[in-house]
This record gives structure tokens, C-alpha cells and sequence, in this order.
């Protein structure tokens, strides 16, 4: 599929009203999850083992959203089918007392993968320019007042654009991925978390206290996504009110991202292959001569 349609394009201004939260293609949903999902994630699988036998490059695929976009669901239905060896998810919560102590990218550099891993972040670095930003938290983290000046978001919209890059620059590209989700859809799913019984562990009142802010969210991530959105590192604003569609354009993407990689098995020492071309005639002439022994049985 053309996935270029949620392509944050770098110095493009983002105003996520002007953005779809819904499937606006034409698709249809039993063939999504029947065929082309499970197609794409095999596709993944098979790029994925070559990544990780090849060991030189990792990707981070950093998933960031509103409260209820369905951030756990994708990695549930997107990731789960890849080699767990090979792939790490990092959930960031609220900072902890030692997490505050450090500058505000420690915790997640202590989370990027390894070479040949994917590395697949629910929320991320970018709370420090949202969650941050709204709740002025900044005065509270530990940062010396002096240093706390009035462009100090787009201090750090540098910082992290300057970081990305570097991260990039090293073999570990990373993909930005906004789950788009309505206002009318997340109250859907924050209602059905707390009359749902299988769902009542998922319901925090904390979500219900940020849906007051909803509309300082909106604008806050809009500057976001235009300031951090690069070629090296950038955002694809994915429609999150169709869980199956939502899966099916991840999956897609970091399809992309593997693909533009290309990973290969390494070769293998010249020596090494002829002693495995020994070994396959070994087995072979022990084959055969099974193969008599259980004729002679007979």
C-alpha cells in the first residue's frame, strides 16, 4: 500500500485536525486481517532474521499517542509473531526518582537496542516535549533554573532532532510513528474500559484527567511533529480509530524501514563453507547407507 499519505514530510506544518484518525482508503477489513496483515508480518519475519544474523544495523520504532490510540495493541498484534530474541519494547512511564536525577534522555538511551534488535518504544523521548510542556514539569525535574529559558522546547526539539540523527548516523535509524485517534473514539474505548470487566484493569483515572486537555494536546504535538519530523528520522501520522487498519499501516512501515535496509545472511568464511560442503557429503553417504541397511531388512 501507498503509505506516503501519513508522511510527515520534514518542515511541513502539522495541523493534526487537517490529518484522517479513520481508514480513508478503500480496503477491505476481513482481507486486511485475513491476508494482507498476516503477508506483511511474514515479510517482517523473514527481514527480521537476516537483521539479527547480520548484527550491523538496529531499528527503533518509537510509538507515540494520546491515551486509548491503541499503542499496546499494535505491538500485541504487529510484533508478537517476530523472534522475541531480536526485538525489545520499552514502556515509559512516569520518572522515577532516579530517572530524574539524570538528564532527561538517560533512561532512554538505556533502552535503545543492540545491533541486528529492533527496539520498539510505547511512549518515548518525546514526553519530555509534551507531557513536559503541558504540565510544566520542567521546574521540577532538576534542571538549574538558569538553564530553564523561554526557547527551551525548541532547545530540546534540537537536541533530540541532533541525537536522532547521530543514532542514525551510527546504523540504528529510527521510525516515528503519531497513532491519529479521535476525540469521539477515545471516549468510546475509555467508557468501554470501565463498563468491560475484562477491560477494567486497562482504566485510569489519570486518562480521564488528561481528556481535559485535549485540545492543548492536539496543538502541542502538531509543533512537535513539524519541529522533529526529518528524512533521517521521521513521523508518519497513522489513522488509530480502525485497530485493523492502524495494524496493518504499522506493519507496513516498518516493513519499509527493513526493506530499505536489506539485510543479508553473512557470508561465510571460505573455509568454513568448505568444511560445511564435507559435512552435507557426510550425512549424505550415512543416508545411503541407511537407506541399504533398511532395504536389507525388508
Amino acid at each position: 500500500m501507498d503509505i506516503s499519505r501519513y508522511f510527515a514530510k520534514e518542515g511541513e506544518k502539522i495541523d493534526l485536525s487537517q490529518w484522517a484518525t479513520a481508514c480513508d482508503v478503500d480496503m477491505d477489513k476481513q482481507k486486511v486481517k485475513g491476508e494482507l496483515l498476516p503477508a506483511t508480518i511474514a515479510e517482517m519475519q523473514d527481514l527480521q532474521e537476516k537483521l539479527f544474523a547480520d548484527n550491523h544495523y538496529g531499528v527503533i520504532v518509537v510509538l507515540q499517542a494520546m491515551d486509548a490510540a491503541g499503542k499496546d495493541g499494535t505491538v500485541k498484534h504487529v510484533f508478537a509473531q517476530l523472534n522475541p530474541a531480536g526485538v525489545k519494547v520499552q514502556s515509559f512511564k512516569k520518572p522515577s526518582a532516579e530517572e530524574l536525577d539524570h538528564d532527561y534522555m538517560w533512561r532512554i538511551n538505556k533502552a535503545l537496542p543492540g545491533r541486528g534488535e529492533i527496539g520498539i518504544f510505547n511512549r518515548s523521548h518525546y514526553e519530555e516535549v509534551v507531557v513536559a510542556r503541558i504540565h510544566n514539569l520542567i521546574k521540577s525535574d532538576g534542571m538549574p533554573e538558569k538553564l530553564i529559558r523561554k526557547d527551551i522546547w525548541e532547545t530540546r526539539y534540537r537536541q533530540i532532532c541532533d541525537w536522532e540523527r547521530y543514532l542514525y548516523e551510527n546504523g540504528f535509524p529510527m521510525v516515528k510513528i503519531f497513532l491519529h485517534l479521535s476525540k469521539n473514539e477515545q471516549k468510546k474505548r475509555l467508557i468501554d474500559r470501565i463498563v468491560t470487566k475484562q477491560k477494567n484493569w486497562k482504566f485510569d483515572m489519570s486518562d480521564i484527567e488528561e481528556r481535559q486537555y485535549w485540545n492543548r494536546y492536539q496543538k502541542v504535538y502538531g509543533e512537535v511533529l513539524t519541529a522533529t519530523s526529518t528524512k533521517y528520522a521521521p513521523w508518519y501520522i497513522v489513522p488509530a480509530d480502525d485497530k485493523w487498519y492502524t495494524h496493518y499501516v504499522v506493519a507496513q512501515i516498518v516493513l519499509k524501514v527493513l526493506k530499505k535496509i536489506n539485510p543479508k545472511f553473512p557470508k561465510l568464511a571460505p573455509e568454513v563453507e568448505k568444511q560445511l560442503a564435507q559435512f552435507r557429503q557426510m550425512l549424505k553417504e550415512v543416508d545411503i547407507k541407511d537407506l541399504k541397511a533398511i532395504k536389507e531388512d525388508l
